[in-house]
Formats: C-alpha cells, structure tokens, sequence
C-alpha cells in the first residue's frame, strides 16, 4: 500500500531527559553481585573481568548516588535499598529477555485484520486464512465482510491491513494488485422459461426479472458495465446484500441473477 506521510509540527521536547543512565549490564552486575555476595563470582558468572563488573556496579550506583550494597571485606551485602529494588531488576531484565528471544525467533506476530467483499468471504477467503494461520508461528486472523467501497475505504483509513475485492478499484491512495480469475454467470431456476434456451437474445434479458446485488457491490458494478447499452431498460425485483439471498430467491422462481462463478458452484440453479 502506498500511504502519504503527513507533515506534522512537534513541540521540542528534552530528549535527555528520556535517555537511560543504565545499562542492562549493569543491572545484570547487580543481580549477580546480589546473588554470590562477591564481584569476583559475578564476574565469573557474566564471563566479565572482575575490574570491569567492579566498575559496572560502581557506575550504576555514583550515576544515582546511591548505595545498594554494604561491602564487607570482599563481601557484598545488600542493603535495605538494595533489597527494595532487586524485584524490579528482575522484573526489568526478564521483559527485556523475552523480547530479545521474540526478535530473535520473530515469534510474535501481530493479529491481521483482512476486510474482503462478499463472495470472497463467503467462499474464498477462509481457506486463504486457514493456510496463514497454520503456519508455525500461527498468527491471528479477523475477518471483516462488506461491499467493495467500503472495504476499500476501511483500507484507506487503516482499520483494516488487507483487503480482498471483486469490483474494480481507482485510488492512487492503495496498491491495487490481481490475485485470481473469476467471471459472472447469469442463472436461473431449471423451471424458468429461460433454462432450456442456449444462448439469450438482448430481448430475453429485457423480459426478464431480475434479483441484483446492491449498489456498490463489485459483482454489481462489474454487472452494470456489462450490460451499459441495456441497464436502463432492466426490470430490477430487488437488490439484495447477500449472494445466498439472491439464489434463494432465484431458486423460487422469483427472477433470473447475475453472480461470480465460485458462489454459484454449490447451487440447485442452471447458468443461462
């Protein structure tokens, strides 16, 4: 997608004030100075020199001017400070352990909002999320159904990541891209008259009635481009949302419909 960056005034803010006076090593000094009471050990156990984990533990505490050990000889005792921020510490490099193993396995991925229109939806885009969703990191998927415009416009507006659509699509906001083939098929009930012919005249599609998708819709605004040099002359029933709506309707003899090939596969109707 291609998205405008808008150029926006920042108040100056103080910046130092934002930067950390500590390391992560240095609160990784702490706890092991904490834990074996001795700065040789801690080194030790960090794989550091003993003179720079001395002076990691000595930075941290003359940068706050505090005390959070009592040194007895070579041994380091915690003190009442000491003790009331050795909770914290831990707590502060464990969130920082975690996400160092997140960046480095890319073990968490973000939920995916995918917005598609109806026939996709209905019929093509569960199968596409089931395959992303089984993969081993296994994402989470929503899946938000509507008509093309405002599928587009909820992309447009960041509410949704992706968006899957049948109509055609201008907008030098969004990067449109083809993904598969699909044609519409005009269709109606075995008992309509229409059923036993082969081919339909200008005329025969005049006489007819017709069960439509609503305004906006991609399989609408694909239909009425078809039909330009006829559309005012069509008698359309009803305009329905839902596709399974308008083979039921058509299934009863109410009209002949015009729908994507992949939502009429299933259908107890005949393509005319």
């Amino acid at each position: 997608m291609k998205w405008d960056i808008p150029i926006t005034l920042f108040e100056y803010v103080d910046l130092e004030r934002f930067v950390m006076k500590y390391s992560f090593r240095q609160l990784e000094v702490f706890l092991a100075a904490a834990r074996f009471q001795n700065i040789t050990r801690a080194a030790e156990s960090l794989a550091m020199s003993q003179s720079a984990a001395s002076s990691a533990l000595k930075e941290l505490e003359n940068q706050f001017d505090i005390q959070l050990f009592d040194r007895v000889g070579k041994r380091l005792q915690l003190n009442e400070l000491g003790r009331l921020y050795r909770p914290k510490v831990e707590a502060v490099l464990a969130q920082a352990t975690e996400l160092e193993r997140a960046f480095s396995k890319h073990s968490e991925v973000g939920a995916l909002k995918v917005g598609a229109t109806l026939t996709i939806g209905n019929y093509l885009a569960v199968g596409v999320m089931a395959q992303y969703m089984n993969t081993p990191t296994q994402p989470r998927v929503s899946l938000e159904v509507a008509n093309t415009s405002t599928i587009a416009r909820r992309v447009k507006d960041f509410e949704l990541d992706i968006g899957l659509i049948e109509g055609e699509l201008q907008s030098s906001e969004l990067d449109v891209l083809p993904w598969r083939g699909d044609q519409l098929v005009i269709f109606c009930s075995p008992a309509h008259p229409l059923a036993a012919k082969k081919k339909l005249s200008d005329a025969d599609l005049r006489n007819a009635t017709w069960i439509m998708r609503e305004e906006g819709s991609g399989t609408r605004q694909s239909f009425d481009r078809g039909m330009q040099g006829l559309l005012p002359d069509l008698n359309v029933l009803l305009e329905l949302e839902h596709t399974e709506a308008i083979k039921r309707a058509v299934e009863t003899g109410l009209g002949i419909g015009c729908l994507s090939e992949v939502a009429l596969a299933d259908a107890s109707t005949v393509a005319a």
